[in-house]
This record gives structure tokens, C-alpha cells and sequence, in this order.
């Protein structure tokens, strides 16, 4: 169950193990929703699988603890023609979900095909049309970098969409 005490934080993740893109979104009582903070957890190619799923684990946590997200929302898997890639990603993105899990936080997932729909009313919209959407919705000057950032608030935005926290 959704907490609707004001304000509510919602944490955006576009999982992956290179980059973990996080954006953090705030809406009001009076459902204004404002952009908290957004980046990217990223880790080195020199290290071993195993250590960058810890530093995403650390990282991660470390974020939670300092903005205190009510729900977290996370882009579920899609499809990848290299399967070595999607396992990585899959093993990056249970580790998030564990940290969550952990964390005692409420998390939603979405599709890449969700997310699109709700950030920009079209659910085959292009990378570029869904930025261009998250920078509109939180009325900033720039889109997000980088790409993943963008991806994660879009997520967030979505979450909110969906279960009714933004408007």
C-alpha cells in the first residue's frame, strides 16, 4: 500500500551494471511535483562483475539514505539480442531490487512500453521524445544527463502516473 503522506519522494531507477541511472522526484500536497536529484551509479569495466553489483548495492543504499524515496519505481528487463548482456543486467537489477527490498520501501515495476505511455502519451515514442517529455514535466533547461538519469526520472514519473501520486 502507497503511504499518501505529502511529501512523497519517489526514487526512478533504469537498472543496469555499467550505469544505474537514479532520479529522485517530490510531489506536494498541492501536486506540484518538483526534481530532487538525479545521476548515475557508475562502475568500471577493470572491476570484477561480482565488486561493481557490490558498489551498485553500496551506492544505492547510500542514496536511499539520504533522500528517504517512499516507493521506488524500476524499468523492468526488455530485450536484448546479446544474452551475456541481458544476465548482467538481470543479475545488476535483482541486486537493486534486493537493496530496495531491504531498505523496507514499496517498489513498482514498469515496462520501457509503460513508461513511454506515461511520460510521453505514446508508448513507441523514441529516446529522445521521452527526454524531451521529462524535461518538459519538471520544467528544466536541459535534458538530464545522462541518458540513463533521464530514464530513471521518466520511470519515476511513471510510478506517479500510474498510481495516481501526480496528479
Amino acid at each position: 500500500m502507497i503511504n499518501n503522506k505529502y511529501p512523497i519522494t519517489i526514487l526512478g531507477i533504469d537498472p543496469g551494471f555499467a550505469i544505474v541511472g537514479y532520479g529522485i522526484i517530490k510531489k506536494d500536497k498541492n501536486s506540484n511535483i518538483s526534481i530532487v536529484n538525479y545521476g548515475a551509479i557508475n562502475t568500471s569495466a577493470k572491476d570484477i562483475f561480482p565488486d561493481r553489483l557490490a558498489q551498485i548495492h553500496k551506492e544505492l543504499k547510500s542514496i536511499i539514505r539520504k533522500y528517504k524515496p517512499n516507493i521506488v519505481a524500476i524499468e523492468e528487463l526488455f530485450f536484448y539480442k546479446n544474452v551475456k548482456t541481458a544476465m548482467e543486467v538481470g543479475q545488476a537489477r535483482g541486486v537493486i531490487i534486493l537493496t530496495v527490498i531491504q531498505s523496507k520501501i514499496q517498489i513498482f515495476e514498469y515496462t520501457p512500453l509503460q513508461i513511454k505511455q506515461a511520460v510521453s502519451s505514446y508508448g513507441r515514442a523514441d529516446k529522445n521524445q521521452v527526454q524531451e517529455m521529462v524535461k518538459k514535466i519538471l520544467n528544466l533547461k536541459k535534458i538530464p544527463e545522462p541518458d540513463d538519469a533521464a530514464d530513471a526520472l521518466a520511470a519515476a514519473i511513471c510510478c506517479g502516473n500510474f498510481n495516481n501520486l501526480l496528479n
